[in-house]
């Protein structure tokens, strides 16, 4: 069978290297670090003296049920059962009330009537401007040709939605999803996480979390099963041409190759970059000497600390900021402040509680930012380099910058070099919607 290399040990390089060696290829990965998973992974956080080694996850990654490719992914690996998934999501307001969104008896796109209707953080006008909103979304995803050049809020206050509704729910869900701000988002990203996510199935917005690690998902056990996979650690590639890598200095060739580095990393290694600019994400991980709170996960509504995960028995808490630039200058301590202040005001129990340890992880170029005007600078699989095919979040998938739509340009790449090598297949399933 024909070889293949392929630079970049992140999401998009796995799943392309899982799917070719399913598919028999030979298949040789490189990755730059100790470790897989690119922005997906997991390490060990060094302990002070006296303290224990704790493995993090370098930001809560969660997938929702209509992401089909990634959880075929990692079926490949045979990791799929690790996945565990929630059918409720909890909104919770400063003083500890809860909303709880959930799907009910009614058929899709109406399972949540019920749920909104009874959600104790907005009032009568902001749901009735919200319901109003998701029909209009079901009309105008496929007839409205704008939603590339607007942004998320503009269609937003186009449907006149209320401050309170864009606040705590329409940003709440959106900011997360896509890594954006809604002023700086383009509303085609938008509707695609609300009608995958929310309209299309009645279960497709179930939330799933990994629970090991997410470094534990991509083990050499898991690729045992997958066939001619070699998986190089600490090797990066240094340059990309049609006739092969150069790695270490060492010249290394195969019939085809895929590029699955990040795209600011392409003109490095000789390949055409595009324009296209980042949004960060910052994690905060906080442990503390008592159980802070029995809920598996909530969004955090009003405040700058937007999710948090219950990561450990309520005394150890995962706290998420998405599209965090206002964070991006401020301390490791400043940031840990605004972390417990806010914490305060949903879980009285941190008033009593010590503050073990924390760490925050900054993701400077956690993804590309998916602003109006900027889907035609996503590049297709094609390199414009005989035999080099393109692999990333950042290509042109059809979803904004999540593990879904890295998968997706995995098995995208994927199938382009089984069309080349003249034994077709395919790969990419289709969107749940």
């Amino acid at each position: 069978m024909p070889k293949v290399l392929i630079a970049g040990g992140g999401l998009a390089g796995l799943s392309a290297a899982a799917a070719l060696g399913g598919a028999g290829f030979e298949v040789e990965l490189y990755e730059a670090r100790p470790f897989l998973g690119g922005r997906a992974t997991s390490y060990a956080v060094p302990a002070s003296s006296g303290e224990v080694a704790e493995t993090i996850d370098n930001c809560q990654h969660i997938l929702l049920r209509c992401c089909v490719n990634l959880l075929d992914f990692y079926q490949r690996l045979g990791v799929r059962d690790r996945i565990r998934f929630y059918r409720e999501f909890y909104f919770l307001e400063p003083g500890g009330r809860i909303s709880v969104l959930r799907r009910g008896r009614l058929p899709a796109p109406f399972h949540f009537t019920g749920a909104l209707l009874a959600m104790k953080c907005l009032d009568r006008h902001d749901k009735l401007r919200i319901v109003r909103a998701l029909m209009a979304m079901r009309r105008e995803r496929t007839r409205r040709k704008d939603l590339e050049r607007i942004s998320m809020l503009d269609w937003l206050l186009q449907k006149r939605q209320t401050p309170h509704a864009i606040d705590r729910f329409w940003r709440q869900i959106l900011v997360s999803a896509v890594n954006e701000d809604l002023e700086r988002m383009a509303a085609v990203h938008g509707f695609h996480v609300f009608w995958e996510g929310f309209l299309a199935r009645a279960d497709s917005y179930e939330m799933g979390v990994p629970s090991i690690p997410l470094g534990d998902l991509y083990t050499a056990d898991s690729w045992s099963r997958l066939g001619s996979v070699h998986i190089r650690l600490r090797s990066p590639v240094e340059r990309i041409d049609g006739a092969g890598f150069t790695v270490g200095g060492e010249r290394r060739t195969a019939d085809y190759y895929i590029c699955a580095l990040p795209f600011e990393r392409l003109e490095a290694v000789g390949l055409a970059a595009p324009k296209l600019e980042h949004s960060p994400i910052t994690g905060v991980h906080l442990w503390f000497d008592r159980e802070i709170t029995t809920l598996p996960h909530a969004t955090l509504l009003d405040r700058t600390m937007q999710w948090m995960f219950n990561k450990d028995g309520g005394r150890y808490l995962q706290l998420v900021v998405s599209a965090s630039r206002d964070l991006n200058n401020l301390s490791r301590s400043e940031i840990i402040d605004i972390a417990i202040g806010d914490l305060r005001l949903y879980f009285p129990r941190v008033r009593e509680a010590n503050l073990v340890k924390a760490h925050v992880v900054k993701e400077q170029r956690a993804t590309f930012s998916a602003a109006p005007e900027t889907e035609h600078l996503r590049p297709t699989t094609e390199s414009g380099v005989p035999n080099v095919f393109l692999a990333g979040d950042w290509t042109r998938t059809g979803w904004p910058a999540t593990m879904e739509g890295a998968v997706r340009s995995g098995y995208l790449a994927a199938e382009w070099v089984a069309q080349a090598a003249g034994k077709p297949a395919r790969f990419l399933i289709p969107d749940a919607g």
